[in-house]
């Protein structure tokens, strides 16, 4: 986790202090359900609430330099509460947590406390950016602009439009965000190889509903690791939409495209050197930080495969993917929000750019045109190319209308007035409500 990537809710999530709390609610919560199930007394439960009521503050180094001794963080930590319950009741009812249970049965229980919180944050996350790419999408709905396939000019569509594709995209991705929260939102509190030979499965039970989870139908002592390489491949998938929207932006900043541009705010400087740079550094960010999150997607798949009923190969990798891809991609999805909210656009220079190249991106319908008048679809190709090269090779100094005018192969087929119909530009906008009603629900 890097500060400079981070913002404070989500990295809450991760604190120590964090995933103590979760630690010991579990704890304590298995404790209540043996003293009801008459496993240990009634009042070993109580006595981990009372002193909980105290609100206690969770001394971290104090667990650190017990652990430094065990070499087992979970023991270490059981010591450290034993310790402060026995303080606090003047007994010794603490020595009734963890009654069946192994240590697997916290921290993977834990671990999907922590997922499901950092899942409702990052839906959060994606609801502000749909709410930001759908303002601009009808800010921006008939504004007309170039499209582009292999980077070349191809036919006219709308910016509203390309927003709409993101809007879709991201709406693909909260869905997705939404089942990744419900796949790892289980619990596991079956004991050793995970039997329950030594504690009920209503204590399972009654942990899970305390703490909003589900069963975990079979856990082998583990949470299967499957639900966790499906929560990170969506957060890999989540990024690749965000990089796919970034280098669009960063596409339309190029100087000779210029046809948005990341907001530039007064005082902000884009060189060290060349003091006339604007240069597209959030989204070029936001890119580097897509690669970031991505990275976690290949070590949670493979977790999956662990050893019989467990290994612990999977654990050091999930204390670094848990908080780095969660934390990087609540940060990246709040940059581009930004981005789009405060994002510059330009139709005159979309406009520019569609005319650039002297009619070109209309060949299409000229192309149609001369099929529906009779000539053959090959024959039409080779008319409209040959003279589609002509305006190419000018750069656009020359007029495709005014070169097909002077053709009598297109005159001898197509009225002018009809071959000017072709080079209407509303012409592709006509559809624009329909996949706006598609996109928008309106």
């Amino acid at each position: 986790m890097v500060p400079r990537y981070s913002r404070p809710a989500m990295t809450a999530i991760w604190e120590a202090e964090a995933r103590y709390s979760i630690w010991f609610e579990i704890e304590a919560h298995a404790t209540d359900k043996l003293g009801e199930l008459g496993v240990v007394p009634a009042a070993a439960g109580k006595a981990l609430w009372d002193w909980w009521a105290t609100a206690p503050v969770i001394d971290v180094p104090a667990i650190d330099a017990i652990e430094a001794v065990t070499k087992h963080d979970v023991i270490a930590f059981l010591t450290w509460v034993a310790d402060r319950v026995g303080e606090h009741s003047g007994g010794d009812l603490a020595r009734f947590m963890h009654q069946g249970m192994t240590s697997s049965d916290v921290l993977d229980t834990t671990l999907s406390v922590q997922l499901r919180q950092a899942s409702d944050l990052l839906i959060a996350d994606l609801d502000a950016l749909l709410a930001a790419i759908e303002r601009r999408a009808m800010e921006f709905k008939y504004t007309p602009t170039i499209g582009r396939s292999h980077g070349i000019h191809a036919e006219p569509t709308t910016f509203g439009l390309k927003l709409a594709q993101a809007y879709a995209e991201f709406s693909r991705c909260r869905a997705r965000m939404i089942a990744a929260r419900e796949e790892i939102s289980t619990c596991a509190i079956s004991g050793a190889v995970g039997t329950f030979a030594n504690i009920d499965p209503a204590v399972e039970a009654h942990v899970a509903a305390k703490l909003g989870l589900a069963v975990e139908p079979v856990s082998t002592q583990v949470i299967p690791r499957d639900r966790h390489a499906m929560f990170f491949a969506t957060l890999g998938v989540i990024a690749g939409s965000i990089e796919r929207l970034a280098v669009e932006v960063r596409h339309l900043q190029r100087t000779e495209v210029l046809e948005a541009e990341e907001y530039f705010s007064p005082g902000q400087k884009g060189s060290s050197a060349m003091p006339h740079k604007r240069n597209p550094i959030l989204t070029e960010n936001l890119t580097g930080l897509a690669r970031m999150v991505r990275s976690a997607v290949v070590p949670a798949l493979e977790n999956v495969a662990l050893w019989h009923e467990r290994d612990i190969s999977h654990s050091s990798v999930e204390r670094f993917i848990g908080p780095d891809a969660t934390i990087t991609l609540d940060f990246a999805l709040g940059r581009l929000t930004g981005v789009i909210d405060k994002l510059l656009v330009y139709p005159e220079r979309m406009q520019k750019n569609l005319d650039r190249m002297g009619g070109l991106v209309h060949s299409q319908r000229v192309l149609l045109a001369l099929t529906q008048a009779g000539v053959s679809r090959e024959d039409a190709y080779a008319i409209v190319q040959r003279n589609a090269m002509k305006v190419w090779q000018s750069d656009g100094a020359l007029s495709l209308l005014d070169l097909l005018k002077a053709d009598p192969e297109v005159t001898g087929k197509i009225a002018a007035a009809d071959l000017e119909a072709s080079f209407n530009l509303d012409y592709h906008l006509a559809q624009v409500d329909t996949i706006f009603a598609r996109v928008f629900g309106k």
